[in-house]
């Protein structure tokens, strides 16, 4: 692995404190779930995850702003901001199920250059930097290994992953994902951060999120990109902003973006 740079480093310790304040709370009795005006919940871990990570980048970075799923806030175009996601999965999180992280990135110009996914009830993590690589540890103790993406260059031979399939019918698309899931060999559920993870290693080799915020995509594009693939939205623009998300290993990925264009149903 590659010397890191202080600013990987710097995502690499805010995960790290993420998930002592996450992994404490996860399957606690006790554990606070209230709803947003969205109607999704958010738990006593989310809001102390966020607010810990605010801490330190404030003491460590003072300069830059920070967005956050629970805090708000924005990150400029010119400059440097984070971008956090203190429990991506809290629908898991919150029934005890393991596929949840946290999330963390760093923009620099509004382009995602620096990215950790960190799962730590799956004893794994992710994490990139723009020129250094995307990487993975499979335990907690275990020595990081350089991750690629898929050789699949056929829908036909493809592994296909959403988050929620009904989201589809929400923004209009339903007809199209039924006819990619059609066109793929093998179709599944994974969701959330973890499907999207699972293209930048090579286990899939796409993934489809309907909606999705930037918090949910920032960290993972310099993690896809780094491994060889694409992040785009669904109407193919190479941003984290679009309002939804394509994940794939780049060879696959014009084909699903035609099937799901918005004139196709």
């Amino acid at each position: 692995m590659p010397a890191a740079d202080p600013d990987l480093e710097l995502a690499l310790r805010l995960a790290d404190a993420a998930d002592a304040i996450t992994f404490a709370r996860f399957r606690a009795a006790d554990l606070r779930v209230t709803r947003k005006p969205d109607r999704t919940p958010v738990t006593d871990a989310d809001t102390a995850a966020e607010e810990a990570l605010r801490r330190l980048i404030a003491a460590e970075r003072p300069g830059d702003a920070v967005l956050g799923e629970e805090g708000g806030g924005t990150v400029p175009e010119s400059g440097r901001g984070w971008v956090l996601d203190p429990i991506d999965g809290t629908k898991n999180f919150s029934r005890g199920m393991p596929a949840w992280g946290s999330l963390i990135a760093l923009t620099v110009q509004g382009e995602p250059v620096v990215g950790v996914a960190s799962a730590p009830a799956l004893g794994r993590r992710w994490w990139a930097a723009r020129g250094a690589g995307a990487w993975t540890s499979d335990a907690p103790d275990a020595p990081p290994r350089r991750i690629a993406v898929s050789g699949v260059t056929d829908l036909a031979d493809a592994y296909l992953s959403t988050t929620d399939i009904r989201m589809f019918a929400e923004v209009g698309r339903g007809a199209q994902y039924e006819r990619l899931l059609g066109a793929c060999w093998e179709t599944r559920a994974f969701g959330d951060f973890w499907q999207h993870c699972l293209v930048a290693e090579g286990v899939l080799d796409l993934a489809v999120d309907a909606l999705a915020n930037p918090w949910d995509l920032a960290a993972l594009q310099p993690i896809l990109t780094e491994a060889g693939g694409a992040l785009s939205d669904l109407d193919g623009a190479l941003t984290y902003t679009g309002g939804s998300g394509v994940t794939s290993n780049g060879a696959v990925h014009a084909a699903a973006l035609e099937i799901l264009a918005k004139g196709n149903a």
